[in-house]
């Protein structure tokens, strides 16, 4: 049976086959996370959203992550119930959600419909679509979480860093393809119509659950070839709710938590606004502006995975995030610099944000479990990803919110529709400034790690 089970972990075919299913099933789910973000334009001018509408919906990402703790509750129920139970939950749940925010903005039952929620009014379309992100985030960011756990699983002692920069490669993959492409196929066929990009999102997350479907059938067979625990054993590795207070006594998890939510709030929400930079302050054509954003995720293909077995092999693990927190700094200041405004720059620019944007996680994500057991990984996990979450809701807000109320610099228009003109200096300053203190969180987990002996500058692979 010992052998049984070696042989099973060990193969390299059964392992890498196991990592292309789920990873493809993340594929498509940050394919829908940023399907939306190079509609800015066409969403202000086709159904009248304001920024401050496209900042509050993409903003839904975090609210019932951060509200109501869906996320820590996903991340409990991801060690109590498995990897099976869980991804398959959360994959359904992303149908769910993207299904409504499909319906929203397709439907013209709402046009002309205004809400008012508290002191914030906007079209219904906007209240509705972002309820279908918010629940379509719950299953994606849990899906994230059950990812991770999936790889360890399969990798511990292994490619693990490798294998995670692979899956984030592929996830990234997605992101391109959705920068790259949201806006050509809204205008396809000679209409524009912008719930079509969302509409191939749908069909493409339901390809993903069928695929997470035969990774359950995989797991199964790798669960099967395991040598059976002891019931004290299956005591010891319980998870316990205690085991929460453990996580959150952790300096150093703390630091890649908050290192975490700086880091992504300078990178995941830029990208939402980073074709509406293109047109504005570089001048590219509204159909050609997401082709230079989408260079980043497509640049984190390689390289992203290139990092991580860098540290798998040699290690550097927190000095690697330190070196991407600088090049995440110095690529945003540059950005906010008014007369940098060619073409060429914002690619060159682009470029070295990818750089940055593989380093970084390359390091962060493998190296939770050298500082929490296994037995909490999912929890720990869930966490973090709940502290990112509050970046990735509220950072967008704050962004639209800042470009409606000082960055208006005029309006223009654009394939017959009158859109405002935006000068993104101040929020390109804000994006720096998260670098900064990324950059410094970088810094202490190095020193803790110091002091505490984590390994982070060590190896992965086992000698």
């Amino acid at each position: 049976m010992e052998q049984l089970r070696q042989t099973l972990r060990d193969s390299a075919a059964a392992r890498w086959a196991a990592l292309a299913v789920v990873a493809f099933t993340m594929l498509c789910g940050y394919y829908l996370t940023d399907v939306v973000a190079p509609l800015k334009g066409l969403l202000e001018g086709k159904l009248g959203w304001g920024s401050s509408d496209f900042g509050f919906f993409n903003s839904a990402y975090g609210w019932f992550n951060v509200f109501l703790g869906m996320l820590i509750i996903g991340g409990i129920i991801l060690d109590k119930m498995g990897v099976r139970f869980t991804g398959m939950m959360a994959t359904s749940i992303m149908v769910i959600g993207t299904a409504i925010k499909f319906w929203a903005i397709s439907t013209h039952s709402l046009d002309g419909v205004t809400w008012k929620f508290l002191s914030f009014e906007a079209p219904a379309q906007v209240f509705i679509a972002g309820l279908g992100f918010a629940i379509f985030a719950v299953g994606v960011e849990v899906a994230g979480i059950t990812v991770s756990k999936i790889i360890y699983k399969w990798f511990k002692g292994k490619e693990l860093a490798l294998a995670m920069g692979l899956e984030m490669a592929t996830a990234r993959l997605g992101t391109g393809l959705a920068i790259a492409t949201s806006v050509p196929i809204a205008k396809a066929f000679g209409v524009t119509d912008v719930s079509r990009p969302v509409l191939l999102g749908l069909i493409l997350l339901c390809i993903g659950l069928l695929s997470f479907v035969m990774y359950t059938f995989m797991d199964k067979k790798l669960d099967a070839s395991e040598v059976q625990k002891t019931e004290a054993e299956m005591e010891e590795e319980a998870f316990k709710l205690s085991d929460i207070f453990q996580i959150i006594t952790n300096k150093g998890w703390w630091y890649i938590a908050f290192l975490c939510v700086l880091f992504y709030s300078a990178v995941f929400p830029f990208l939402k606004f980073a074709t509406d930079l293109m047109i504005n302050k570089f001048g590219v054509n509204e159909e050609l502006a997401g082709i230079i954003p989408s260079v980043l995720p497509f640049g984190t293909i390689l390289l992203t995975p290139f990092f991580g077995n860098l540290y798998d092999r040699k290690g550097k693990g927190a000095t690697i995030m330190m070196i991407g927190s600088l090049l995440i700094i110095s690529v945003h200041a540059l950005f906010s610099v008014p007369f940098l405004h060619h073409w060429i720059m914002a690619i060159i620019l682009i470029l070295v944000l990818g750089v940055g944007f593989s380093l970084v996680p390359s390091a962060m994500w493998p190296s939770v479990p050298k500082i929490i057991p296994e037995k909490q990984l999912g929890t720990a996990y869930a966490l973090i990803f709940w502290v990112q979450n509050w970046g990735l809701m509220g950072v967008p807000a704050l962004i639209g919110w800042v470009l409606e109320k000082y960055c208006i610099s005029g309006q223009v228009v654009r394939d017959g529709l009158t859109v405002n003109t935006y000068n993104y200096t101040l929020p390109m300053m804000i994006f720096t400034g998260f670098g900064l203190l990324a950059l410094i969180f970088a810094f202490l987990l190095k020193a803790e790690d110091k002091k505490k002996g984590y390994g982070l500058e060590l190896p992965n692979m086992k000698s």
